[in-house]
């Protein structure tokens, strides 16, 4: 009830004090000669522990600390508002006084009853004289050391100095620790949690002389001991034997190639006063290190802690490979630390000065260790700590480089750069002489150079530039296509840069391909490691344009006048970059001009300014191009952007689109939504406070469907035969199709009918459109021949016309026959390829090809006894309907197809079989009739031939002349391939086909025309001409012989009473016969005279027939009748003589023809008949000299030359 009361009136009391609290009195009474002291962490306003005293308990003193007086009761009040146990703690001292041989007191005692509800921590200071050890043997269970909090309450602790816990050694109970050596001012206590029950004795003291920890000391030649102590650790003297003499000294000391060294620490554990390090060096060669080993000694001080290190020489160009024995190392950090205490440091000294140090601890992957340079190995043992004897092995190796040849482009540099500060490795360029640098090597030289690294893995520590400049100032770069370099350092890192520069008022251009680019944040890379960025230099500085990656909208940038293009690319990936095009672009006052086509579809596509995140430059603009795709909606959202503090002008935003006024607006005003067509965005920067943050912009440019379909309504009713197909042609999701409100992938309207279509964001490059014909009829009589052209189609149809194909349906027992309206066709073969705006495409009624065609050729007809097939493709039908063809129809032919060709005598003719290069379809077969030029013969060569293994029948190849049943060549599959055949004349060339087992039949043949060189045609067609010659000399002859007759069975002269002779026409016969001489004989052969030389049977036989029957050489009387007066002819005015003399044509004239030279032989001047006398025979001659007769041994041909004679 007294406590209660205490506690009820002290709440009272300390009402201001404490808001809620637990309270607790008790009287504690502490032990002569122990100092207990109670305290709490808390504040005192929290907790307190206040004494009692006065009258009724009315003095109050409250502490947060309180120290208690020994032998002295004080009540004490325990006032917290937390929980007391935890709250307070209870410091109970005690000292234990000690002399060389005897401690006081020699029972050290707890007074375990006081204040047990608060922990409690007993502690006793040793006091003892110098080099006095005081034993501390400890009653009950044996302790153990421990780093852990002790389970059953009780946590032991020593330490050798109160004021330094450093060597503070922590003990639970239930070990085998059964004492503890102390010295002066060391410190024992017992930590014991609150109401745990506590021995009355807990140790028993005493006290003894201090012996030292000798040891013997002998270690190999070249090493070094060093013993170091702690100078905040209490003192400890080493002492050295020399036999009769000792030297003390508590300084650190160092030995080198020591044997049998005495060494006696004067204090109780030197271990924690001293640290021992070992030092050993290894010389390296080229190829080897002695020693080879690492070697420890691990017995040596065990209970220090230990360091041993061995230094490591090596020459130049010499690799150190430490073999680690054990399970291994593991590389830590610098801050980091071994749990076990055992931690591996290997340090290497690089070529440029600079080291290297890495940390290992045990129980890793690390078992083996590549150095280069001079190494130092350490290892740190922790007391006790066993280690192997053999802590390594080493050895030496020259060191493997690595030697290249590069070969860099023309106006290329080629920059090697350290990206890595390890290993030590150096690159080496020789041009000629030879230079090493363990950081940077920039090689300019266009011819062969050799580049040598120092280490067998630079591409781990160098990165490769390869730099190409581009000038186009002073030449023109219109269509240089920039490509990189591909062969140069695969393996390492590469960045390809390519320096551009142009005039200072233009930009340079550069175009990429399709696939187009995208921009990503500088921080990226792009997921196929071909990472680009391009810079442009400007007044001010650098401006980064952007960094992008492959597949993208962004097809073109330009950029004023210098810059720098760059693709970084990854070790040991396969360069596949983009090869753009750069050409010079126009003058522009702007950083840059991106332009971009917008996908179709829904996308979201994101800029960023220059520079971004940091700032755009000052009083700067910026343009984007943008191409909307047709039928779609653009949105622009400023997704980030920060606001600079605008000097002068401001920032401006301005959209400007093709027949609109510009938009002007601020980064903070809503931006345009929902809108359509191509628009460009400039963005322009004030003059701006460059301390602060300056303006940057990331934006969104997003794109959707504007959902506006197309309609159209086909009407084919009018259109005999005439069907439509439309197919969707790319794997555009958004284009849908519909026909009659379904939606449809292709669309067919048959003929005869009406189609409602609708086309929903289809733009005319994602859709085919095609239409067909059917032509057709019963028989031949009933086929008129007809034209093919293609009918006008809808207008409303969103697409163009892509082919149009006949359906020609033939009768039976008919041909259709095919003619070019141009005259001529030209199938598409190898060497007369169609690159015609319209080409027509034969195809049979299997969907077999014929082939491809077009005009102007060496085809005059094409026969084809089965229906057919005409495509016909234009590049735009609009200006190309026909006609295409004339088609016709005639009787059934026996062949598959016939061609009629005319070969050119300029270039020659290829001919292949139908659906080359594939084969002909089964027991199918061709032909070609060719007509041949005249004095031509044509040279067949069958260029290629592939020959099937026949299942049924036989493929051939036959050849015939025109009008000839003898085949000139007759071929079929298991024949020899047929060689080069010359033709004479217009021959038929037939190909057929067997039903193949394996393989296809097909032939490609050309034909080459040569002009004829054979005589026998030459001197038969000579003969011919000199036949006919004769025949018609025989004509004239006979037509002679029958005139002379009839002159001679009739008079020879016509009296006329008065008047002259005349002939009608005969204008230069002026002279009347009294005037001329023509019936005066010059001379008279008198032996012409004698009858009897003509009677002769034998030469009048020979004579021709107006020789015949009686010769008459005197004027005869005209006695026939008279029809009265003659008529009075008046004649023509003579006309004066001309030069040449005009022969007579005798139907001109009244009187008979006179004797013209005879064409036989034997009426020739110049013969003379051997059978007659020595005669001239004279026969009319104009007045002049005698013509004498020519005689020749041989008959010759007779030689016709107009002479006045032989008229």
């Amino acid at each position: 009830m007294r406590l209660r009361a205490t506690c009820a009136l002290l709440g009272l009391l300390l009402f201001t004090v404490f808001d809620a609290s637990v309270c607790l009195q008790t009287v504690v009474r502490p032990d002569k000669g122990s100092t207990v002291t109670v305290s709490t962490q808390l504040p005192l306003d929290r907790c307190a522990v206040c004494t009692v005293s006065g009258v009724n308990d009315t003095q109050i003193s409250c502490h947060s600390s309180l120290p208690l007086v020994p032998e002295e009761e004080v009540k004490l009040l325990f006032n917290c508002s937390e929980s007391l146990e935890q709250t307070y703690t209870v410091t109970i001292t005690r000292t234990i006084e000690c002399t060389k041989d005897a401690c006081s007191p020699t029972t050290v005692e707890t007074q375990p009853s006081i204040l047990t509800e608060f922990a409690r921590n007993f502690t006793w200071e040793i006091k003892a004289p110098e080099r006095t050890v005081v034993r501390l043997d400890i009653l009950g269970d044996g302790l153990v050391e421990t780093s852990l909090p002790c389970p059953n309450g009780f946590q032991y602790s020593a330490a050798m100095s109160k004021t330094n816990s450093k060597g503070r050694t922590e003990y639970c109970r239930g070990g085998s620790v059964t004492y503890l050596d102390l010295v002066d001012q060391a410190v024992v206590s017992v930590q014991v949690k609150p109401k745990t029950q506590v021995e009355p004795v807990l140790f028993k003291a005493s006290a003894g002389p201090l012996e030292g920890k000798t040891m013997v000391i002998t270690m190999d030649s070249g090493t070094s001991l060093l013993i170091n102590r702690d100078p905040a650790e209490r003192e400890c003297d080493i002492c050295l034997n020399f036999g009769s003499t000792v030297k003390c000294s508590s300084k650190s000391k160092s030995f080198t190639d020591v044997e049998n060294l005495s060494l006696e620490f004067v204090c109780l554990k030197p271990q924690d006063v001293y640290t021992v390090e070992v030092e050993k060096k290894i010389d390296c060669t080229t190829s080897s290190c002695s020693p080879s080993v690492g070697k420890a000694y691990p017995d040596l001080f065990k209970d220090f802690k230990r360091s041993f290190r061995w230094d490591i020489s090596v020459p130049e160009r010499t690799v150190l490979t430490l073999d680690f024995p054990g399970n291994g190392l593991k590389e830590i950090s610098g801050d980091e630390k071994c749990q076990d205490g055992f931690q591996y440091s290997v340090s290497t000294v690089k070529s440029d000065g600079s080291s290297k140090n890495n940390i290992y601890c045990k129980g890793g992957t690390v078992s083996q260790l590549d150095l280069y340079g001079a190494t130092t190995v350490a290892v740190e043992v922790p007391k006790g700590g066993d280690l192997d004897q053999n802590t390594f092995n080493v050895k030496a190796a020259p060191r493997g480089g690595r030697t290249m040849s590069v070969t860099p482009d023309p106006k290329t540099s080629i920059i090697i750069s350290r990206v890595t500060s390890e290993p030590d490795c150096s690159v080496c360029v020789k041009t000629p002489k030879q230079t090493c640098d363990p950081k940077r090597q920039k090689i300019t030289d266009p011819g062969k150079t050799s580049v040598e690294f120092t280490c067998p893995r630079p591409q781990d520590i160098y990165s490769v530039e390869i730099n190409r400049q581009i000038d186009c100032t002073a030449v023109s770069c219109s269509g240089d296509i920039v490509q990189a370099e591909t062969t140069l350092f695969p393996d390492f890192n590469r960045t390809f840069t390519w320096d551009l520069k142009v005039v200072s008022t233009r930009t340079f251009q550069l175009d990429f391909p399709e696939t187009g680019m995208r921009q990503i944040p500088k921080e990226e890379t792009c997921p196929d490691e071909h990472t680009y960025s391009l810079i442009t230099y400007l007044r001010t500085g650098p401006a980064a344009i952007g960094t992008f990656c492959k597949g993208g909208p962004v097809t073109t940038i330009l950029a004023r006048y210098k810059g720098r293009v760059s693709l970084q690319v990854s070790a040991n990936q396969k360069l596949e970059p983009v090869d753009f095009k750069l050409t010079v672009g126009p003058e522009s006052t702007l950083i840059a001009i991106v332009k971009v086509n917008l996908p179709r579809g829904v996308s979201d596509t994101d800029f960023l300014t220059p520079n971004y995140p940091d700032s755009f430059p000052d009083k700067q603009q910026m343009q984007w191009n943008f191409t909307v795709p047709a039928m779609h909606n653009y949105t622009v959202h400023f997704r980030k952007h920060t606001d600079p503090e605008c000097i002068k002008n401001d920032v401006e935003v301005e959209y400007l689109k093709e027949d609109k006024k510009p938009t002007k607006l601020t980064v903070t005003d809503p931006q345009p939504k929902h809108e359509q067509g191509n628009f460009n965005m400039v963005l322009r920067n004030c003059e701006t406070n460059t301390t602060l943050q300056g303006l940057s912009l990331n934006y969104r440019v997003s794109v959707m469907r504007s959902g506006h379909p197309v309609l159209c309504s086909v009407d084919l009713t009018k259109q005999q035969g005439v069907s439509l197909q439309i197919e969707k042609i790319t794997s555009d999701p958004y284009c849908e199709m519909s026909v009659n409100s379904k939606v449809e992938e292709k669309i067919n309207v048959a003929e005869g009918t009406k189609a409602e279509l609708s086309f929903l964001d289809c733009l005319k490059e994602d859709m085919r459109l095609t239409a067909s014909e059917v032509i057709g009829c019963q028989n031949v009589s009933s086929c008129p021949a007809s034209s093919l052209t293609v009918p006008k189609l809808d207008s409303c149809l969103p697409m163009p016309l892509h082919s149009f194909t006949w359906h020609i349906n033939v009768p039976e027992e008919s041909t259709v026959e095919l003619v070019s309206p141009t005259g001529s066709l030209r199938q598409s073969l190898p060497g007369q390829e169609c690159n015609q705006t319209v080409s027509l495409t034969l195809t049979d009624e299997d969907g077999v090809s014929v082939g491809d065609f077009c005009s102007d050729g060496i085809i005059q007809k094409v026969q084809v006894h089965t229906n057919i097939s005409i495509t016909a493709k234009a590049r735009d039908f609009r200006k190309t309907t026909g006609p295409f063809l004339n088609v016709s129809f005639s009787q059934e032919i026996s062949e598959t197809i016939i061609y009629r060709v005319t070969p050119k005598m300029s270039s020659p003719t290829v001919l292949a079989t139908p659906n080359w290069p594939q084969g002909m379809t089964s027991f199918s077969s061709a032909s070609w009739i060719l007509t041949l030029p005249s004095q031509y013969q044509a040279d067949i060569q069958f260029v290629n031939v592939s020959q099937p293994r026949c299942q049924e029948g036989h493929t051939g190849i036959t050849v015939k002349m025109l009008g000839y049943e003898e085949e000139m060549l007759s071929h079929r599959e298991d024949d020899p391939p047929p060689k080069t055949l010359s033709v004479p004349e217009s021959f038929y060339l037939n190909m057929s086909n067997c039903v193949p087992e394996e393989g296809s039949f097909g032939v490609l043949t050309k034909i080459v025309l040569q002009k004829t060189s054979n005589l026998l045609p030459i001197i038969l067609g000579i003969a011919g001409a000199f036949l006919l010659l004769l025949i018609l000399l025989v004509v004239i002859c006979v037509v002679m012989k029958k005139k002379k007759k009839a002159r001679t069975n009739k008079d020879s002269s016509i009296y006329m009473g008065k008047g002259n002779i005349f002939r009608p026409g005969d204008n230069h016969f002026t002279k009347s016969r009294s005037e001329n001489n023509s019936h005066i004989y010059q001379s008279i052969d008198d032996a012409m005279v004698y009858g009897h030389l003509l009677n002769k049977s034998n030469y009048a036989d020979n004579l021709p027939d107006h020789f015949k029957g009686m010769q008459v050489d005197s004027y005869r009387t005209f006695t026939g009748p008279v029809d009265g007066s003659l008529p009075v002819i008046q004649e023509p005015e003579p006309e004066p003589e001309m030069d040449l003399y005009k022969p007579l044509d005798p139907s001109e004239t009244f009187i008979p023809s006179r004797p013209r030279t005879p064409i036989d032989r034997q009426d020739s001047l110049i013969f003379q008949d051997r059978r007659m006398m020595d005669n001239e025979l004279y026969t009319f001659k104009s007045t002049g000299e005698i013509n004498t007769i020519q005689l020749f041994d041989v008959n010759p041909e007779p030689q016709w030359q107009m002479t006045e004679e032989s008229l």
